[in-house]
């Protein structure tokens, strides 16, 4: 089997945006006044890491009994997410553009399927200029009726537009939730520790701790043999 194309799972694989997450989920729940142990707020991070905003915020509000609809809430947590983004605070995750020039000189197609939503993605892309990598090869949540990780209907969508089998794909993730779906998808999944937490990308195919660490070159021969 010859791998043809890399979809890149976008926040914390190949966007640095795990902080800003965190940081708008504690003002999501401290600006009602609620205190959370500083463990128990780890642990809600945790579950949270790759998580679509819907399902995202349906878990905030179970965990600490919040009255107002999930609309609202994914509105406000979007809203102070957004008001974090900047020049300074959104940067590609190191390695990336290196290893993202590496894979076009082997001629592999390339896609971003991410559970961001329109908002989140439009600003990221604002900073970063994402089409400069995958030109219009950038899929979100909007494009597969919400169906966010670890559901693979991103993957499967991307991979259709790219006219690629899946099984013919790579996923590089960083989220037990994103792994889900690249493998329910059929895909290969490299599970890549920006977040320093192992047990994310425990049932990953591949696993690296950055991008410095994959022999694509080898990697794509062994599975042309």
């Amino acid at each position: 089997m010859k791998y043809k194309a890399i979809i890149f799972d976008m926040d914390g694989t190949i966007v640095d945006t795990e902080q800003i997450w965190h940081l708008s989920t504690r003002k999501l729940i401290t600006n009602r006044g609620i205190t959370l142990s500083e463990e128990l707020l780890v642990e809600l991070e945790s579950k949270l890491n790759g998580m679509a905003l819907p399902q995202s915020c349906q878990l905030i509000k179970d965990t600490v009994n919040l009255s107002e609809p999930i609309e609202e809430l994914m509105i406000e947590n979007t809203r102070l997410a957004c008001n974090l983004y900047s020049s300074e605070t959104i940067k590609f995750i190191d390695g990336f553009v290196e290893f993202h020039q590496q894979v076009r000189t082997l001629n592999l197609k390339t896609s971003i399927a991410t559970n961001a939503n329109d908002e989140t993605l439009r600003i990221t892309n604002q900073f970063l200029q994402l089409e400069q990598f995958f030109g219009s090869h950038i899929y979100n949540l909007s494009h597969v009726n919400n169906m966010g990780k670890p559901n693979p209907a991103l993957y499967l969508h991307a991979a259709k537009q790219l006219e690629i089998d899946p099984t013919e794909c790579i996923a590089i993730e960083d989220s037990a939730h994103g792994i889900a779906a690249a493998r329910a998808a059929g895909m290969f999944c490299i599970g890549i520790n920006t977040s320093h937490k192992p047990e994310q990308i425990k049932d990953a195919d591949l696993k690296i701790n950055g991008y410095h660490e994959i022999r694509l070159l080898d990697l794509v021969q062994i599975n042309n043999k």
